[in-house]
């Protein structure tokens, strides 16, 4: 068994499901996107139905004194939302 870096310590990965314009209007009754799937690190403590935000790249790593390989991270769970589709 491997032991965690400790950065990581406390934490858990998610594979996450990104919303699109249906998903986010409620067009699309599953709530599931056709986009890919990231695995994103979350020390929030994220469940299975609820949305996050999440950002990608350098950004994931600002949270760190140093950087660490690591893709996405949660940086918010969200109690509401509301969407409104751009006019086009």
């Amino acid at each position: 068994m491997s032991e965690a870096a400790p950065q990581f310590r406390g934490a858990r990965w998610l594979m996450v499901s990104p919303m699109g314009p249906d998903q986010l209007s409620g067009k699309d009754a599953d709530g599931y996107g056709n986009a890919s799937t990231p695995v994103v690190y979350d020390k929030l403590g994220a469940g299975i139905g609820d949305v996050i935000l999440y950002v990608e790249g350098a950004e994931a790593m600002q949270p760190f004194d140093f950087p660490i390989p690591l893709d996405a991270i949660s940086v918010a769970l969200l109690d509401h939302y509301q969407f409104t589709p751009p006019n086009p």
